[in-house]
């Protein structure tokens, strides 16, 4: 029989084995890895901001009218892709159609979205052949039920990454005329008949 002393021995030394350090490896990586910090608040509109390659604008009539729409912005091919259905608009005749300065609405006559979107401080002209606004694009062609289908590019323009041709947060609008893409600043295309403002997705 084993004495008393050895028997009342053994449980203290499983529990002291058990308190003991670890014998599981340890790499350098694990002690010397700095804390990852939570992401602040800036830090995520940021990341949103980088990866907004999309916008969108819901065009609403100007007072008088009945232009609207829905467009959609996307970067393609190193342009901004203009895409969507305009309706409401003069039978068979072509409309002028830009990116403005200002996203604002507000005013009846649409006149709040301010000129042309320039931020290069360039002539007005027709996109993609020669000086243009970073806003100008081509006029939008009316069927005879006064609707046009929208498939127009804008040269120099960007979706939301804050540099100077970013269009986020910019006016759209559809104007009564034709723009002639020469008079200046604006082509001579007429009165707003509608309006929207160009929102990241």
């Amino acid at each position: 029989m084993r004495p008393i002393h050895t028997l009342l021995l053994a449980p203290a030394l499983l529990a002291l084995a058990a308190c003991g350090p670890s014998t599981e490896p340890t790499t350098d990586a694990d002690a010397t890895a700095p804390p990852v910090a939570p992401a602040t608040p800036a830090d995520v509109a940021e990341t949103t901001r980088a990866e907004a390659r999309a916008a969108s604008a819901a065009l609403e009539p100007t007072e008088g009218n009945e232009a609207r729409g829905n467009l959609r912005f996307e970067v393609a091919d190193g342009y901004v892709h203009v895409t969507g259905q305009v309706t409401g608009l003069t039978p068979g005749a072509e409309h002028g159609f830009h990116v403005h300065e200002t996203g604002d609405c507000s005013a009846p006559d649409g006149t709040s979205a301010g000129g042309h979107f320039n931020p290069d401080d360039s002539d007005h002209g027709r996109a993609g052949e020669g000086e243009h606004h970073v806003g100008d694009s081509d006029n939008l062609m009316a069927n005879d039920e006064g609707v046009a289908d929208v498939d127009r590019q804008l040269h120099g323009a960007t979706i939301g990454d804050g540099a100077a041709g970013d269009i986020v947060g910019k006016g759209v609008i559809v104007h009564a005329g034709a723009d002639d893409y020469v008079s200046q600043p604006t082509g001579d295309a007429g009165a707003r008949l509608a309006c929207g403002v160009i929102e990241a997705q």
